[in-house]
């Protein structure tokens, strides 16, 4: 199964559903698609959605998926990969009116330097990275402790 999510903010990624709705009726997706549309404005035509559920549902949905589809929010990056999924990012972009600027490139880039998802742009990326996720050796993730957590283990270690 592949969950798709867009997140949760108050933009629509309308170009992304098309594309996932296209690749289900060019059979290139055969696998079931569960989609997390949130304010987007298309309704997807080949595979279920819905706008919004609870977090327990989202990281349920995530945990039954074989792979995730996932704007560049880093909070549904990490809990994918903390469950240890296959990512792929689709950043929003600006010019598309899906967010306010192209920050999303930027922490693709970064998630994928590190060898923990693929990034596809467009249409012909997705095809890609779907053709050949079975390939892609990802990294296993480690969280990072939180600054504030690290300082005061190493306050308390100093005194």
């Amino acid at each position: 199964m592949i969950f798709l999510t867009v997140g949760t903010q108050k933009f629509q990624f309308d170009r992304l559903l098309k594309i996932i709705d296209e690749l289900v009726e060019e059979d290139i997706i055969s696998d079931k698609v569960i989609a997390q549309i949130g304010y987007s404005t298309y309704k997807p035509k080949r595979y279920d959605s819905f706008q919004f559920k609870s977090e327990n549902e989202i990281i349920a949905l995530m945990g039954k998926s074989d792979i995730l589809i996932s704007h560049s929010g880093i909070g549904s990056i990490t809990t994918a990969l903390t469950l240890q999924k296959k990512v792929i990012v689709v950043p929003r972009l600006k010019k598309y009116k899906e967010h306010v600027d192209n920050h999303q490139l930027e922490i693709a880039k970064e998630y994928k330097e590190k060898g923990l998802i693929t990034v596809a742009s467009n249409k012909r990326d997705l095809i890609a990275s779907l053709e050949n996720i079975d390939y892609i050796e990802f990294k296993r993730y480690i969280p990072q402790e939180p600054t504030i957590i690290r300082s005061i283990r190493e306050y308390l270690a100093s005194i």
